[in-house]
């Protein structure tokens, strides 16, 4: 048996549409509501409930759909998962970096790849101090999140003053936040680069503006703020909600250098990633790349075979059917025993 641990209503319906056309059989479990044994592997009942194979595919932006207070015990969840025996996709280390800006920076340092120079606040009486050393604009954004949610740039210190006053900064689920420096994107675009397995699957550019950075992993994504009301969207392949005014903001294909490429190998396979994306922009002061967001989450791109010339969807499932054939076959060989 799968179980896929999932969050968004509407972006795995192509992933339960492939399983269903493959005759897996799987079981969904939402994240906003869990209950487990601490450590399946000494707990008969949850040692026999368990799946041979576990889909982490939680949001870090589930906040901002009412569920965030399953963020964080998912972590929890997928390490029981581990250490009772089961075999996570995108288990708890990767879920570790997928939930913290924080830490992503600290890999991209750790393995000498550039990134734009970040400090880190939990508080925002701190801000101010942490631009110091820091080009303008800059960014404030929560160290948990995801399409862009929280994400606020500020062009000057006066700026940003005025939002600390008016507690307009957002802290996010665990109340930790990046101050960072903006990077201007050149050609107006970023690029997500895919990985399945530790391999290269396909590079999408994502059109931006220097003002909005809610892009979800598929497409433009218009999130709304708290308190704010949700804007008109429209669904496009099942994937993400994009706002009416952005429907013409469409992702096209990118083919990245090789040695880009190659970082993002590395970092996803040191972040334990089995399928994910890696943001990077081009600063167009000086033509340098910077890294700036690895995402284990990954719904694909809308209307890929349209965009990128496959459907990406088809190699994952084969790899999910692979990884529990290898699941199943070890369980039965435990039991055996």
């Amino acid at each position: 048996m799968i179980d896929v641990l999932y969050e968004h209503p509407a972006w795995f319906s192509r992933l339960f549409e492939a399983l269903d056309a493959r005759g897996v059989p799987y079981r969904r479990t939402h994240a906003a509501s869990l209950r487990f044994a601490p450590d399946w592997r000494h707990d008969p009942a949850a040692r026999a409930a368990a799946p041979d194979l576990l889909i982490n595919r939680m949001s870090p932006s589930a906040d901002r759909r009412g569920h965030g207070h399953g963020i964080l015990p998912v972590l929890q969840y997928v390490a029981s998962a581990e250490a009772g025996g089961v075999r996570v996709i995108n288990g708890a280390t990767a879920y570790g970096y997928e939930i913290s800006k924080a830490r992503q920076m600290a890999l991209l340092a750790d393995l000498g790849l550039p990134f734009p120079k970040t400090r880190v606040i939990n508080a925002a009486d701190q801000a101010l101090a942490a631009t110091e050393g820091l080009r303008w604009p800059v960014v404030v954004k929560p160290s948990v999140g995801g399409s862009g949610a929280g994400v606020l740039r500020f062009d000057r210190e006066a700026d940003l003053r005025a939002a600390v006053e008016a507690d307009q900064l957002d802290f996010g689920v665990d109340h930790l936040a990046l101050v960072q420096e903006f990077i201007p994107a050149r050609d107006g675009k970023i690029t997500r680069v895919e990985v399945l397995q530790g391999r290269y699957l396909y590079a999408i550019d994502i059109p931006v503006t220097g003002q909005s950075f809610n892009l979800c992993p598929a497409d433009l994504c218009e999130l709304p703020a708290p308190g704010e009301a949700a804007p008109a969207v429209v669904e496009l392949g099942g994937n993400c909600a994009i706002s009416l005014p952005s429907a013409g903001k469409r992702a096209v294909q990118a083919h990245p250098p090789q040695a880009i490429i190659d970082a993002v190998v590395r970092m996803t396979d040191a972040a334990g990633f089995d399928v994910g994306g890696v943001e990077y922009v081009v600063d167009d002061r000086d033509g340098q790349p910077f890294f700036y967001d690895l995402n284990a989450l990954s719904n694909f791109v809308a209307d890929a075979p349209a965009v990128i010339g496959f459907d990406p969807w088809v190699p994952f499932v084969d790899f999910l059917v692979e990884a529990h054939a290898e699941a199943s076959e070890r369980r039965r060989a435990i039991a055996a025993v």
